[in-house]
């Protein structure tokens, strides 16, 4: 990873920041990421950078077959974005706000045909479970599968497998997939429609994501253009389609230039190409900072996680299946957005290395930043004392 590094660095310009055009952005990505899929043994990967309400460059890069060497497509192969997923199910649940149909600091229980058991003098709300604090202890049990035959309805997911509550509501960030898959199924329940219907409706078919689905198995006009998934390009057989358990968390399959329309409606106040699926207002609500793990540090927005980063306000969300490894940001201000997404783990672990230098890189090149300096304390045995 060091000569990555190395080459990332020179890359890079000191100077005034280039334009961020498709004759600028093409040729640096293409300085980067085959290097890097070599480097780390990835198959693939898809980018794609939208600004202004347009695609700017989307491009996919090594294989989504490596046996067939067959290319990635970006309007055409899909993956799976695990855990960006759960940024539909937050979509959905404001969409059902702006309807006056749900209440974002309403006990959940209002909403279920099951209980969520009393605890801490204090009940869980939507808006715990948009910003992760509504205390679950996660469990990772029955998350991802091999087999069509052993995903529970949602319903049964819930209520078989519902984890303690170890913190009080609204004090502690913890990551809880549980509680995502818990806000699907109320909007299920609220809207009348099972899930992956709602968001076809709603989300998908508003926005001409014409290549996304939640359905698993895929649909057979989506399931020849779905991309293997590998721990490592060189393994000799690719991981079968994964089934991701409770939905809601992950299950989503799209392709990047799909995801490009999601961006583009959250940066162009809830719209793209004529469809809407969210008020400006509510966007604007949900790129609010509502819980800081501490002072000047990065928290959660409602369903967004705060990046802020080269002095911009970034918010965006990742997502891993076994095989799959995703990120999308929002630079709001800027109206741009960049979602990436490989089809490999890698040498060990290798891709989350590679996806945080890529996006540090395109920051550094795009949004060159000084950090302003900070005086020296004069004596520092106090804080060396605590």
């Amino acid at each position: 990873m060091i000569r990555f590094v190395l080459a990332l660095s020179v890359i890079l310009s000191p100077h005034a920041a280039p334009a961020l055009a498709a004759n600028d952005l093409q040729p640096f990505f293409d300085g980067l990421i085959p290097y890097a899929i070599r480097r780390d043994d990835i198959a693939g990967a898809g980018i794609v950078v939208v600004r202004d309400g347009k695609i700017v460059l989307a491009k996919g890069y090594g294989y989504s077959n490596v046996a067939k060497r067959s290319l990635i497509i970006p309007d055409e192969t899909l993956f799976r974005p695990g855990s960006v997923s759960k940024l539909f199910t937050w979509t959905a649940v404001m969409q059902l706000v702006q309807d006056g149909k749900l209440n974002l600091d309403t006990d959940v229980n209002t909403y279920l045909d099951f209980k969520i058991p009393q605890k801490f003098g204090k009940p869980i709300t939507l808006r715990n479970l948009m910003t992760h604090t509504g205390g679950f202890e996660e469990t990772a049990r029955d998350l991802l599968l091999e087999q069509q035959s052993q995903l529970y309805p949602l319903r049964t997911y819930l209520i078989r497998r519902m984890p303690d509550r170890i913190f009080p509501p609204g004090q502690v960030i913890a990551y809880s997939n549980y509680g995502a898959s818990l806000a699907g199924y109320i909007v299920q329940r609220v809207s009348g429609e099972p899930y992956a219907q709602y968001i076809q409706r709603h989300i998908f078919e508003p926005l001409r994501m014409n290549h996304s689905t939640f359905v698993q198995p895929l649909p057979a006009s989506l399931a020849r253009l779905m991309a293997n998934g590998y721990d490592a390009a060189s393994s000799d057989n690719p991981t079968p389609f994964e089934f991701i358990e409770p939905a809601p968390a992950g299950a989503a399959s799209s392709t990047i230039t799909d995801m490009a329309h999601f961006m583009i409606a959250y940066l162009s106040g809830g719209r793209y190409d004529g469809g809407t699926i969210l008020d400006p207002r509510t966007i604007a609500e949900m790129f609010t900072l509502q819980v800081p793990p501490a002072p000047g540090m990065n928290g959660f927005d409602l369903g967004f996680y705060q990046e802020n980063r080269n002095g911009q306000v970034i918010v965006g969300h990742g997502g891993d299946t076994n095989v799959f490894h995703s990120d999308l940001h929002l630079i709001p201000k800027a109206h741009l957005g960049i979602f990436m997404s490989f089809n490999s783990s890698g040498k060990a672990g290798g891709v989350e290395k590679v996806r945080t230098s890529i996006f540090r890189a395109f920051l550094d090149r795009y949004f060159p930043y000084t950090p302003p300096a900070e005086a020296t304390i004069a004596n520092p045995k106090r804080d060396a004392d605590r």
